[in-house]
């Protein structure tokens, strides 16, 4: 009873691998917009890119920082129409996550994991993070006395951003699993060149045992 069950339960399971195309799909629609506003972004400031970039006093102090902001600009901006059209998919994920990692190292790191400010309450709290509520939990207070706090808050929550590398690190994951999966079949370029390819092989193989057959 209970391994035919097993059994019909494995045999639904694999039948959901007819469409397991959806997984890689949404991974590149998700992640694409991210690196266009990301990369078109900065190229629409460059100039305060570039001084972000080299600045060590207030910004990341890195060496060539007009090569560095143009490559990570170009990254994520040819990278987010890649990742639409699944194009070069696993190739465009390496300069990705090394822009993911950098980023991560250089921006995030030293701020702890959570991108918005949580209380004790939150298992990756921490003292930061604490501060960060209880001067939240002020600043809502000030509101609520000196200004319309219901209008203010009518399109969402006021929080304190932390910039943890909690949207960095999920960024960098998904980037992980499209390395090793592609960018799927069906609905990229990569799969159709991919079928032309071994169509043109199926072939050039044929006309080679033709070749050695008729020569035999």
């Amino acid at each position: 009873m209970i391994i035919n069950l097993m059994t019909q339960a494995r045999s639904l399971l694999d039948a959901t691998r007819r469409v397991d195309f959806i997984a890689p799909l949404l991974l590149r629609l998700y992640l694409a917009p991210i690196f266009w506003m990301a990369g078109t972004k900065k190229f629409a400031s460059f100039d305060s890119t570039v001084a972000w970039f080299g600045n060590a006093d207030w910004g990341l102090g890195l060496p060539f920082p007009t090569v560095m902001a143009f490559l990570a600009a170009s990254t994520e901006t040819v990278g987010a129409v890649l990742l639409v059209v699944g194009l070069g998919v696993r190739l465009i994920s390496v300069p990705l996550i090394v822009t993911m990692i950098v980023a991560m190292v250089t921006v995030h790191w030293q701020h702890g994991w959570l991108a918005i400010a949580e209380g004790s309450g939150s298992l990756f709290a921490n003292e930061r993070t604490i501060g960060a509520v209880e001067r939240l939990d002020r600043a809502k207070e000030i509101l609520r006395e000196h200004g319309n706090y219901e209008w203010l808050t009518e399109n969402g929550s006021l929080v304190i951003l932390n910039n943890g590398i909690e949207f960095a690190a999920t960024y960098l994951i998904m980037l992980v699993a499209l390395f090793f999966i592609g960018a799927g079949r069906y609905l990229s370029l990569d799969d159709w060149i991919g079928r032309w390819l071994d169509r043109r092989s199926a072939r050039s193989g044929q006309t080679a045992a033709r070749f050695a057959t008729a020569h035999a």
